[in-house]
């Protein structure tokens, strides 16, 4: 099979290579799923550079998360078939024409969801509905995040409408406004305006934001802290601007504000099962009507890898940037 991998860490389009690799045979409680699609994620690609919270051992398989089609079952799996699609958002060497992967990690999909959103599922989607989950907002509490455009932010506010919360995204263009709005998201702000906070106000109504989610870091991370009401809880989800964050102390002491980290790896493995299960067919659900939409930039072949890893960071990119084994 094709491949992509590293032996050693760098810039994505000089050190990932395409390679023949053997077809792997799944051991014991592992199957193998042949790839349909496999998502570009920041992460990724933060792992190639040697970035991430995770250092895989050199060399690596490239790759997190699939699309595909099981094709062989190891001992002892029950519960799953040859020939049945499924996502795989924690699995490993995805960027590659197959993977193995173990059988509870291989979930299978409704025939209602087409490759290229089975492929995206089990990752950003599911971290959104995790992310907003963990808030432990209820109808009519209203919530702010940043980077409103981006895909969880996006992924997010369309979830927290559908639970009757509501979600203001803060974006820095006004265009990015309209965007939103098509893609159902009705309260997005500009802050390019030097209104903004007010143009908040009166979306809110007054009424005290409970939860914020960060996923740019640096000042913007405390412009959001500034917004919450007392007692309310701010994530932080990512780092897209800085790792450093830019917090009024004053904010925290009087409002009793809690601010902590949301990583996914760490929060799946401490969340029962049955949970998750609820959360990923609430998600499935809110896919299939539409009110999450997962729209698809570009596909690209394994060979185009630097190529796809300069498009994931385009600004204005108008989807996910998605691999096609």
């Amino acid at each position: 099979m094709r491949a992509l991998s590293y032996s050693e860490f760098g810039r994505p389009g000089e050190v990932l290579a395409v390679h023949d690799a053997p077809l792997p045979e799944p051991g014991p409680g592992q199957v193998r799923v042949r790839t349909r699609f496999a998502p570009i994620h920041n992460h990724d690609l933060l792992t190639v550079m040697g970035r991430y919270g995770i250092r895989p051992e050199l060399p690596a398989l490239a790759g997190s998360e699939a699309g595909g089609t099981i094709d062989a079952l190891g001992a002892g799996v029950t519960g799953l078939e040859i020939g049945q699609r499924v996502s795989v958002g924690r699995g490993s060497g995805t960027w590659a024409e197959a993977f193995l992967v173990a059988a509870e990690s291989a979930i299978p999909v409704p025939d209602a969801l087409s490759d290229e959103q089975v492929a995206q599922l089990g990752s950003m989607p599911f971290s959104a509905i995790s992310v907003l989950d963990s808030l432990g907002l209820v109808a009519g509490d209203w919530l702010v995040l940043n980077a409103g455009n981006g895909a969880v932010g996006r992924m997010v506010a369309q979830l927290a409408e559908s639970r009757g919360i509501g979600a203001v995204s803060l974006v820095r263009r006004a265009d990015a406004v309209t965007a939103l709005a098509a893609e159902g998201v009705p309260h997005a702000v500009a802050t390019d305006d030097d209104g903004w906070r007010e143009r908040v106000a009166e979306i809110t109504g007054g009424s005290p934001i409970l939860g914020a989610i960060d996923s740019v870091g640096g000042a913007s991370a405390g412009e959001l802290l500034s917004l919450l009401g007392t007692g309310g809880t701010l994530v932080i989800f990512g780092a897209m601007e800085s790792p450093a964050l830019e917090l009024a102390s004053t904010d925290i002491i009087f409002k009793q504000l809690t601010v902590r980290g949301f990583w996914g790896t760490k929060v799946s493995a401490v969340t029962p099962v049955e949970r998750q299960r609820e959360l990923f067919t609430e998600l499935v659900a809110r896919i299939v009507d539409g009110t999450v939409t997962l729209p698809v930039d570009h596909a690209y072949p394994l060979e185009q890898i630097a190529e796809a890893a300069a498009r994931n960071f385009a600004p204005g990119r108008a989807g996910k940037v998605l691999l096609q084994p």
